[in-house]
Formats: C-alpha cells, structure tokens, sequence
C-alpha cells in the first residue's frame, strides 16, 4: 500500500489570486494602449499621486500604527478617512489587516505561524502567502476584540466589499468627470495607484525582512532600509519597528524619512490626533549599545592574537561594567518615578534632580556609542 501523501499544497485563495492577476495584466496591457491612444491630464497624475498617498498613509498610520498597534489615538474624523481610503487600498479591512499583522508580530519568522514568513522565501513573503489558503493566514479574531468592539472597524468590515469597489472604481472616475478627464482618472488614480500601492505595501513583508541592517536587535529578521523607508511612508525602519512595535515612529530620528510620523505628530497640534506612545530614548540607547556589544564579541571570537585579545577583552570588560552601571541607575531611577506616580507626584517628579540624572544617565549612553564606535576592535 502506498503512503499518503502529506505535502499537499493548500487550495488556492480565488478572490486574491483573481483580484492581482486582473490588475496586473491591465496594467501591463490595457494601461500602457491608453497612454498611447490618448492623452491623460496632468490632473489626473496629480490626483493619482494624491490618492496615492492617500492610501499609503491610511494603511500606514491607520490599519498598521493606530488600529494594529494602538499606538496612539484619533478623532472620528481621521478614522474615517483612514476607513475610506484604507478601503481604497484594497488590503483587506481593517479587522483582518490588523488581527493577521499581530500574529505576524507574535510570532515572526516562524514558518508555522507567521503568515507571512520571510523564511519561507522572498516571493511567499511578498505575494505568495495571499494566494493560497495556508494555515499560517487562518483568521482568528481572539487577539482583535478591541477591535470588534469598534463600531467604525466593524461597519468597513460588513461592507468592506462596496466600500473598495465604490472607492476604486466610482470615486476616482467620479473625480475624473470633476477634472474632466474620468478615463484618465480611472487609469491613473485607480489602476497604477492600486498595483503600486499593493506591492509598495507589500515590500515591508518581504525586502524590509531582507535587505538592510540590525542596528537594534538580530532576534528577529526585520531590517532598517532607507530606500524602502522611501517607498513607503516610512514603514522601512523596520528593525526598530519590530523591537518598539507601540513606538507612532518608525523612523525615530527627525531627520529619518517618515511622513508616517510627521503626520500623526503634525495632527496632534490641532487635537485630532492624541496620545502619541513614545519609547523612551534610554530604551532606544541601550538598545543600540547592547548590538554594539554583540558586534563587538563577534570581533573577540575571531581573534587569533592571545595578545591583542587580552587588551580587547579588558577594554571590552571595562565597557560593559560601565553600561550594566548605567542600566542599573536607570532602572532605580524607573522604580522612583513609578513610586512618584503612584503618589500623583508625576508633574512634579518631571521636573525635579531625578528627571536630570535620566537625562544624564541619556548621554552616558549615546558618548559610551560613540566611545565604543572609535576604538579599535579590529582582531591583528
């Protein structure tokens, strides 16, 4: 009797695969036999631009920094934008998009559990985890209920469907007849803007898993990239994104390109956005330092000098007291301002010698980077 066979591929995800293979093949014939037989408007790339970013920036600080990791909040206002345009994405609504995007963060890398596994490959990371129905991808809404418990969530969820057809189809041809041009409004602001807005989206799941560096952590694959951050809306510092997944930052530096964050922190200057979780820079230092560290011992483990390894092993022994004294100030310091908040004493504790020695305690860290980064730890 033969063995069963157990390696059976899972049954292909129809309303995706349709839903890609049709926009694709469009853009790549119907979209470039338009632009040859007919002459588009400058409206309608502008408006294609704008819808663009509309879209981007509904995924990236609606369905990805507000709703999957709560790390801020927003008036009824912005939600709905985020609703409408996020719809216009087509990436699904927002209950899967963030239920999905939790597990990922849960379990990253794990070729069982994360849906979307770098490991599993580069393509199946980018596309292939949509196209087919693999356990790994199963809904289960058990680490979403404060999200079905949010009426605006759930409403885009039962009327997902007209909602992103309305608003990829009817919006922009009705902007078109505004301007003009529908036709051009429809292949520009509808076509191009959806294949570029999906595989924009898309590259964080895959080439921000693969190309780039660790400057925070290697416990997982996740990589800061600047010229993904670029493509899109500052998602790319995704090393740090996965270590600090509540931070409204990705890019956490203010010269990182982020519009992401500028957004968010321009809208709480009005109020419609509110309550902006930052990771404290200690955390962000020590972070940083503690990889310099892990370089720092793979340089000692390749070292054939007994000489010259013995004065890196005391350089290096003298640095990592002087950071464990620094932590451990730090985490005293921690245990202050939790008693001084207990006792409603936390305006008052901002202000006070403690809230110095933090600041203090700050650049310790950021010139024991910079000590670190001169010395030559380079094995003879």
């Amino acid at each position: 009797m033969t063995a069963a066979k157990t390696d059976v591929r899972p049954p292909l995800n129809t309303p995706a695969l349709l839903m890609f293979t049709i926009s694709t093949l469009l853009l790549l014939t119907v979209f470039p036999w338009y632009l040859l037989t007919h002459d588009v408007s400058a409206g309608a790339w502008i408006g294609g631009v704008v819808l663009l970013y509309a879209c981007g920036l509904s995924i990236t600080g609606g369905y990805h920094r507000l709703w999957a990791h709560r790390a801020y909040q927003a008036h009824g206002s912005l939600k709905l934008f985020y609703v409408l345009f996020g719809a216009m994405a087509f990436q699904n609504s927002i209950l899967i998009w963030a239920s999905t995007h939790r597990i990922h963060h849960r379990h990253v890398d794990d070729v069982d559990h994360d849906p979307y596994s770098i490991n599993r490959g580069l393509w199946y990371a980018h596309l292939g985890w949509m196209l087919r129905d693999y356990p790994s991808a199963r809904l289960d809404y058990s680490n979403a209920r404060d999200l079905l418990d949010d009426k605006l969530v759930m409403f885009q969820h039962r009327y997902y469907l007209p909602l992103a057809l309305f608003m990829n189809i009817g919006f922009p041809f009705l902007l078109g007849l505004a301007f003009g041009d529908a036709m051009g409004w429809l292949m520009v602001g509808g076509l191009l803007r959806l294949v570029v807005n999906h595989h924009v989206t898309f590259l964080i799941n895959s080439l921000a898993h693969y190309w780039g560096r660790r400057p925070y952590t290697i416990e997982n694959t996740a990589r800061d990239n600047d010229l993904i951050a670029l493509l899109t809306y500052g998602e790319g510092y995704h090393n740090y994104h996965h270590l600090f997944q509540w931070d409204y930052r990705n890019g956490v530096r203010w010269w990182q390109f982020d519009p992401t964050k500028w957004m968010i922190a321009s809208l709480s200057w009005i109020g419609v956005t509110r309550n902006l979780k930052r990771v404290p820079e200690f955390r962000i230092q020590r972070a940083m330092l503690q990889r310099q560290f892990e370089r720092v011992r793979e340089r000692l483990n390749a070292c054939k000098n007994p000489s010259r390894l013995e004065a890196m092993q005391q350089q290096f022994e003298q640095e990592l007291d002087a950071f464990k004294v620094t932590v451990n100030a730090w985490s005293q310091l921690q245990a202050q301002r939790i008693e001084a908040a207990r006792d409603k004493l936390n305006d008052q504790w901002q202000h006070s010698e403690m809230r110095q020695q933090l600041l203090a305690l700050e650049q310790a860290l950021r010139e024991q980077r910079e000590r670190m980064q001169t010395m030559h730890w380079q094995p003879a």
